[in-house]
């Protein structure tokens, strides 16, 4: 039973492209860059600044408890003496879906949006936020709900019942592609009626200059949207670079060998091993009441198993095809090299942080070996690489970005990239995903993560990576503990610069919430 979709990689590109009238006449004659904007808040001269971090957020009050509000309710205090939020994706659970936007993140986050002491009066498609929350696209927000459930789940009750489709948040929609995301954060220009009107909205709202040409002005309460799916803003000396990981995700072909042949055969029995353990859990949730507290703690489990379970088959089923035409999404990938070297080509700049949803390395336990995770790893060194070779010396044996901000696995964690031998060595990672969505737990297999590289000579494990700070659910009922996490981060001045981080974690153990004290740390 396929509960949920992903598009295809040209799909999810070509269908973004459309929505902002990629390369437009009237935006090439403008010289407009589409991948930049300034942050337009009158403060952005200043070396030291700071900003938060959050990640995998958009779930609803769950029987009671809202996580994701609890994490808000903790931002707070800081609203003012931070410059803005990044959000490293999946905005909305569980298929990105419009008719979520309003109970999963306006409500949540009403005091960073203006009219946000009304949030009900608040269109998701026409926020406007006094604190901006800059986000990336993740998996989530791209998913869709098939076309034959969508119709069961919207005219057949008994069958609407038993798929529990409200309780798990899938609903009657999917996010069309990725479309309730762009409507909700990017400047939809495909919206533009005429010439005329869209000719307008350029030069009102592209009158900043970056250093490759005309760009996007974002101002916090007045003009709050994005200028494409992957971006660039300069703030305090810093290089921020945004991406949709979802598009260079493709996990790498299965070998034309005996191997790669076991490979596919253990992937199929796995496949056909979770079609069982989903349709079990759906058949035991029929049978909850979620107005009972301890059935309706049953369900919510049930419902992060099944969105866990679901991720799993499109992973199991992009590896499944990866024997077909690759579908990279190169063009971002050569944007990000270019930049990245233009970058360390400019004298203003001192550091460089880039976000994106799926962490290339992570020690959550449903993560760390996902394929999709693998392919991005590869891919993100493959340009690392080729950024070093450009840049040569300017780097004075610094790494090639100064810090890595991620989602995707449910935890904070903390990791540093070891001596892989590529330009991904000595890499400061964050993961900040664990603000809403159902924590899980750290890995078995410990803090060091280790890679398997094939040489001419024969293959050899190296470790890449180290975590060295964990936070994820702990224990077993009834004293099971479930930390929800932000990360503050201290921007210093200087070059390079320092970078003084913050956890912040609200936990509930059985019914009980508290906020949980938690070191800073220099990196």
């Amino acid at each position: 039973m396929k509960l949920i979709s992903d598009p295809p990689i040209p799909v999810k590109i070509q269908k973004m492209k459309e929505r902002v009238r990629w390369n437009h006449p009237s935006i090439i004659s403008r010289l407009i860059d589409q991948t930049s904007m300034i942050l337009d808040d009158g403060r952005d001269d200043r070396p030291d600044f700071s900003f938060m971090v959050i990640g995998d957020t958009g779930t609803k009050s769950h029987y009671g408890k809202h996580p994701q509000r609890k994490i808000a309710e903790l931002m707070l205090p800081h609203r003012d003496s931070c410059r803005f939020v990044l959000h490293t994706g999946d905005v909305i659970y569980v298929v990105g879906s419009h008719e979520y936007y309003p109970s999963n993140f306006i409500e949540p986050y009403r005091e960073f949006l203006e009219n946000g002491e009304n949030p009900k009066s608040i269109r998701y498609d026409r926020m406007v936020f006094n604190l901006p929350i800059l986000p990336v696209l993740g998996n989530h927000d791209y998913y869709d709900v098939p076309l034959m459930y969508r119709w069961l789940t919207g005219t057949t009750q008994p069958l609407r019942r038993m798929f529990r489709y409200q309780d798990i948040e899938i609903g009657w929609h999917g996010s069309s592609q990725g479309n309730a995301y762009a409507k909700a954060f990017l400047d939809y220009l495909q919206a533009m009626s005429s010439l005329k009107e869209l000719e307008r909205h350029l030069d009102k709202h592209y009158t900043a200059k970056s250093d490759t040409g005309r760009c996007l002005r974002y101002q916090p309460g007045h003009f709050t949207r994005l200028p494409n799916r992957y971006y660039t803003f300069r703030y305090g000396g810093i290089d921020f670079f945004a991406l949709d990981s979802n598009t260079f995700n493709e996990p790498l072909p299965l070998p034309a060998t005996k191997e790669g042949e076991i490979n596919r055969r253990e992937l199929e029995k796995r496949r056909r091993e979770i079609d069982q353990e989903e349709s079990e859990i759906l058949a035991l949730c029929d049978r909850l009441n979620p107005d009972n507290p301890k059935e309706a703690e049953q369900l919510d489990e049930f419902s992060a198993k099944l969105d866990q379970i679901n991720e799993i088959k499109i992973d199991i089923e992009k590896q499944l095809a990866s024997d077909k035409p690759s579908a990279i999404d190169f063009e971002q990938l050569e944007w990000l090299k270019q930049r990245l070297i233009e970058s360390w080509h400019t004298s203003d700049v001192r550091g460089r942080i880039i976000y994106f949803h799926h962490p290339p390395y992570v020690t959550e336990s449903n993560k760390w070996h996902q394929a999709q995770t693998l392919a991005v790893r590869r891919r993100l060194r493959a340009c690392f690489d080729a950024v070093a070779l450009q840049v040569g010396s300017l780097t004075q044996g610094r790494s090639i970005v100064d810090l890595i901000l991620n989602g995707h696995a449910h935890c904070l964690e903390y990791l540093r990239t070891a001596d892989t031998g590529y330009a991904d060595s000595h890499i400061n990672c964050i993961i900040s995903g664990g603000s809403g969505h159902f924590p899980r737990r750290q890995r078995q297999e410990g803090t060091e993560l280790m890679e398997i590289f094939e040489e001419i000579d024969g293959s050899y494990n190296r470790k890449i990576a180290d975590s060295l700070l964990f936070v994820g659910r702990e224990g077993y009922k009834p004293h099971r503990r479930l930390p929800y996490s932000f990360v503050r981060i201290d921007v210093q001045e200087g070059c390079p610069p320092k970078f003084i981080i913050r956890p912040f974690v609200a936990e509930r153990v059985g019914e009980n919430w508290s906020d949980r004290a938690m070191d800073a740390f220099v990196i």
